[in-house]
């Protein structure tokens, strides 16, 4: 059986999550089945029964991620439905910054840049299906207005929204990275009047 084919199972779920709270603590790069399966309460066999391979694991891993990651997409849509583009920004910058994300946010910018660097392996396609969520959610349902520039427009809000997240990852300085979001927003909001 191929792992894309494995059929669910309960014992299946429980070790994916726990490899996904082992992975959120140590990351991915250096992932090694034995001490995965020793941290979980597992063997390295059957996770290679359960999953297929490693890379079966590791894909497993990343669309247990993704699907957080879309849960906050889905919070933000849903809580700043008909807002201004400023407004879902925001409330994306406030889950983005909050210390309690830290973990999933390494975590996918991790498989973010393994996936342009590893394109055929178990990240292909990580980083394009994020940037698609993400400008998804910065374009939003609402009503186009002089503020809101369009795919360009998107895309610069994400490109700072992505920079702005690597400096708080690598500084912790929520403050400096939070005043340079809302610059950003002023910018974009003076040149839309």
């Amino acid at each position: 059986m191929s792992d894309a084919t494995r059929a669910p199972s309960a014992r299946r779920d429980e070790l994916l999550e726990s490899a996904y709270r082992y992975v959120l603590r140590s990351g991915l790069a250096e992932l090694s089945l034995r001490p995965l399966a020793t941290a979980i309460g597992s063997s390295p066999r059957v996770l290679l029964f359960l999953f297929g391979s490693k890379d079966g694991l590791i894909r497993e891993l990343l669309a247990r991620a993704r699907s957080d990651e879309l849960a906050l997409l889905d919070r933000v849509r849903a809580d700043s439905a008909g807002s201004d583009p400023a407004t879902v920004t925001r409330a994306t910058w406030r889950w983005l910054v909050d210390p309690a994300h830290r973990p999933l946010l390494t975590l996918w910018l991790e498989a973010y840049a393994r996936s342009l660097v590893d394109p055929g392996g178990p990240w292909t396609g990580f980083a394009r299906q994020t940037v698609d969520d993400w400008l998804g959610v910065l374009a939003g349902p609402t009503t186009p207005r002089r503020s809101d520039r369009g795919p360009a427009g998107h895309t610069l809000t994400l490109a700072v929204l992505r920079g702005a997240l690597l400096d708080l990852l690598a500084t912790g300085d929520a403050d400096r990275t939070t005043a340079a979001v809302e610059e950003h927003l002023d910018l974009v909001g003076a040149a839309g009047r």
